[in-house]
Order: C-alpha cells, then structure tokens, then sequence
C-alpha cells in the first residue's frame, strides 16, 4: 500500500467511526431527545479542545456475524478535552453502534481514559449510553478491568457518570462506584438487568421507569446526585460541578476571584427563625444567605431531604455544605440521610474541600423500623466520616443539637476546627422534655402536684441548658455570633484554616462501617 492509498484508507475509518452507527440511527437518537455521543462531548467541552485517541479501535470478534458488525471506535468515543480550560478526560458511549455494548475493545478504550487521568492528574467524565455487555464476545467483555480502574482511581481525581440514555450491567455498576451520577428526566434508565431478564426470571413485567426510572434513583434507591431536564442540561450542570473540584487529590479546588463589598453582614438572618425553636424551617433561607450569590450546587436533593448536602462557595472558595433541613423530619438523621451525608464527606475530605455543618436536628430516628435498617451501623458512617476527616471542619449550631446529632453534624469531640454557635443555639444530651422525664422522675412522682412541679423543673432545665452559654463556658464552642454575621465569620474562619494540616496514625486504610 502507498502512501496516497494510506492517508485515504486513514480518511475513509476516520469519517467512518466519525459517523458511528449512520444517519438512520443518528436520526432515532435526536427523534427520541438525545444527542448523539461527539455531539455530548461537544457541548461538554471548551471549543476545539477534544483530542480523541484510539479512535480505530476495533472489536477482533469473529463470532455470531460480528465480522461484519463491527465499527471503527467500537462504540465508545475517548479522549482528552478542557472545561474552562482545565483539562479533563473523557468516554462517550454510542448507542448507534451496537447499542454502545461494551465489548473488549470498548473496554480497554475506557480503562485507558482512567490509566491516563491518573498518570496526568485530570478528572474523568463518563457519558453512559449503553445497553450492556457484549453478549457475542463472551468472557470477554471487560467489565472487571473497568471496575478495577474505577476502584483505583477513587480518591485520585474526581470520576464523574453521566447516564445519557440506558445504562445496564457493567456500566451501571461502573457508575455506582464513581464519585457522583447525573441522570435526565424521561430518557436516563439505570439497572442491572433490564425488564426483558425480569420478566423471563420472576414472571414479573416492569417498565423500565418502574425499574430504574429518574424517581427510583432520585427519591427511593439514591444513587442519582444530579437531576437534569435534557442532555444538554444535564452536560452543562457537570462543566458546574467541575468548576468545584480540584482536578487531583493533592490539588487545594479552585477558588473564583472575589470581590469583597466591605459589608458581609446579612441583617434578615437576624429575624429569620421562628419564635418557637420546635417550628420547622427552610434551612435553604439561611444557606443561599451565607453562600457566595445565594448559589447552591445541591447533592441528591430528592433524597433524604432530613439532610442537605451541597457545594457553594464562601468568597470565592468551594465548600461542601452539610446541613440539617428541619422543614422534613425535623432533620432528624436516619438511615439514608446518614448515606448521603457520610459519602459526601468523604468525598470532601478526600479532595481537599473544606467542610461546613449547619446543626439543628434534635436526634437520630428512633424506632423499631430504623433499628432493623441498621442505624447504628449506618449512623456510623457519620461518626467515622467526620472524625476521618482532615480537611477544615467549621460548624454552626443554628438551634438544636441533641445527643447523638452533635458529633453525627461535627462537634469538637469528632474533630470540628471551628464551632460557633447562634444565640439560638441549644446543645444538650437530650431535649429539655426528656432530660425532666429522666431526672427527675421521682421527685415528681412524689409532689403533691405533679403538674407543677414538672413545669418548674422543666424551667429550670431550659434555664441552665437553653441557649449557647454553658457549651462557651465550657470551651465546647468557640464563638458565639450574631445570626447576620455568619457569613462573615465562615469567611474568616475559613481564611485562618486556609493551610491546616493534620498528620494521622500511618496504617493501610481503616474499615469504614459500610
């Protein structure tokens, strides 16, 4: 072969693996309100940044008719690109091409992409679009060197799942182990094994939104992070996401330049409570008024809505954020809220994010049910996260802080750098309630008048115990703050913890309580 035949034998692969499964397939995927997998990384991506590698890469099955089948890219495009002219590495599956089925060669094209964001200390981005293994390839699909490279990489850069369309099998469980998951109303579908297996296992028929629908995972399994309206939401919210995280581990995350006003004093916040500290609140009324612009990027936010979790930025500094939410349950923590505050810490704490808690939870869920789905292995997970973490903790104690919850939210005892407190704040074993119940119980039962004499002992509970200024006495809190000057007090505690360090007892890794 000459050269000319060469270069055009090049051209001729290139647009062919450019074109994927062709336009009839293309066309199907834009009619069901997809974009196809080069136009997902185009809009993922700064402008004329991708550079695509292993772009001929091919399946070498010769089994069932796949002689014939095969395509160059083999249904997965990979490559280098920028986000905000950071560089990041990416996979896009192609559901035009067998239906973006992971066989070998698809798969070493991704476990090169994690190898890669290793070696150059990027973040990875998948964009899943895939109906599962490649049945005519056997043994050999691949999906446990995916795995592998996810596992590896967890704590090394930041891995990022998109699910773009179907996500079945192997790239489901790849998209489980990575850092956070995105899904899009009405086209994102995400399971093991798909309602055709279902049925023909159990006898059962399920859609595949009963299955592994936006709701399922958003509201019930919470497996899903991110919520987007379409594909090109979706992409953008993680170009958002990225702008939070440092690309490597041994990275600080970007800081936006900020423009200090002189005045960070949020006088509503003084008046924002209400008058009864048992009346639920909206703790997103307080957060969007600390944040820089109000802006919250929220962590699973249709899930174990007791507690909130999100990224925001103290002038001009990413945070991860914490917080009791006592509009749901009081903000009592659970089972599932303690999931979703404990992997967000870690995650924080592994990427060098700077933690922030807002506390006002009077416990942890009692009851029969909770204790059946292990609350306390799973409260755990809180305690562990908390105390396992270097990065700098800050908390506030809005209102409550009973018990269990105030080192489950950081408290001095599970390692917190910086506690403040509101003069609204109320730190006890147990509510004032209670705590009478316990204490003095016999005393009561032995007074003529039982009734007053609980009134006065409960005053004289809520004498000594409400309100912050015992916990100060006691070095158990270092400030106690004016509620308008919370924004201004993070940004100076965060300023004076700026260069925290913390050595720990070298070992392996501990055992976290899963």
């Amino acid at each position: 072969m000459g050269y000319q035949e060469a270069f055009e034998k090049q051209k001729r692969l290139e647009e062919w693996a450019r074109t994927g499964g062709g336009k009839e397939l293309i066309d199907e995927q834009h009619r069901q309100g997809m974009l196809t997998a080069r136009e997902r990384i185009e809009i993922l991506l700064d402008k004329d940044t991708f550079v695509e590698v292993n772009m001929l890469g091919e399946t070498q099955c010769k089994d069932f008719g796949m002689e014939e089948k095969k395509v160059p890219g083999d249904g997965v495009v990979t490559g280098i690109g920028k986000i905000e002219g950071r560089k990041v590495c990416v996979y896009s599956q192609d559901k035009t091409v067998l239906g973006g089925s992971v066989g070998w060669t698809h798969a070493m094209k991704i476990c090169y992409m994690f190898e890669l964001a290793r070696r150059i200390g990027v973040p990875i981005i998948g964009l899943n679009d895939s109906v599962g293994g490649r049945i005519q390839e056997g043994l050999r699909v691949g999906y446990g060197s995916i795995f592998y490279q996810n596992s590896i990489t967890s704590g090394v850069v930041p891995q990022i799942s998109a699910i773009m369309g179907t996500c079945s099998g192997g790239p489901a469980y790849s998209s489980g182990i990575m850092d956070f998951i995105f899904m899009v109303e009405d086209t994102s579908h995400m399971f093991i094994t798909g309602p055709p297996v279902i049925k023909a296992v159990t006898g059962k028929q399920v859609t595949k939104d009963e299955l592994g629908g936006l709701k399922v995972h958003a509201e019930i399994s919470g497996t899903v992070d991110f919520i987007a309206k379409n594909d090109e939401d979706c992409l953008k919210m993680v170009r958002d996401l990225v702008s939070f995280l440092p690309s490597l581990w041994k990275e600080k995350p970007p800081r936006k330049q900020y423009m200090a006003s002189g005045n960070e004093v949020r006088e509503e916040l003084n008046s924002l409570l209400p008058d009864s500290p048992n009346k639920p609140f909206d703790m997103h009324e307080i957060l969007c008024r600390v944040v820089d612009d109000g802006y919250l990027l929220e962590v699973k936010p249709r899930f174990a809505k007791n507690i909130i979790t999100a990224f925001a930025r103290v002038g001009g500094r990413p945070i991860g954020i914490v917080a009791n939410q006592p509009n749901f349950l009081a903000g009592i923590l659970d089972v599932d809220s303690s999931d979703k505050a404990s992997r967000f810490i870690r995650f924080c704490d592994a990427f060098n994010i700077p933690l922030v808690s807002l506390m006002d939870a009077p416990g942890f869920m009692p009851g029969i049910e909770q204790e059946q789905k292990g609350i306390i292995r799973h409260g755990a997970k809180m305690l562990y996260a908390w105390s396992e973490a270097t990065v700098p903790k800050i908390t506030v104690v809005i209102r409550k802080g009973y018990g269990g919850v105030k080192p489950a939210m950081c408290n001095k005892e599970v390692g917190c750098d910086m506690m403040l407190a509101w003069p609204t704040a109320e730190l006890a074993v147990m509510g004032a309630e209670g705590a009478v119940n316990v204490l003095y119980k016999e005393e009561i039962q032995k007074s003529q008048n039982k009734q007053e004499a609980r009134a006065k002992k409960l005053q004289e509970y809520v004498d000594k115990f409400r309100g912050p200024f015992e916990a100060a006495s006691k070095l158990y809190i270092e400030s106690i703050i004016e509620p308008k000057l919370t924004r201004r007090e993070l940004m100076s505690a965060l300023e004076i913890l700026d260069e925290k360090e913390e050595v720990r007892p070298q070992r392996k890794h501990g055992n976290f309580p899963v």
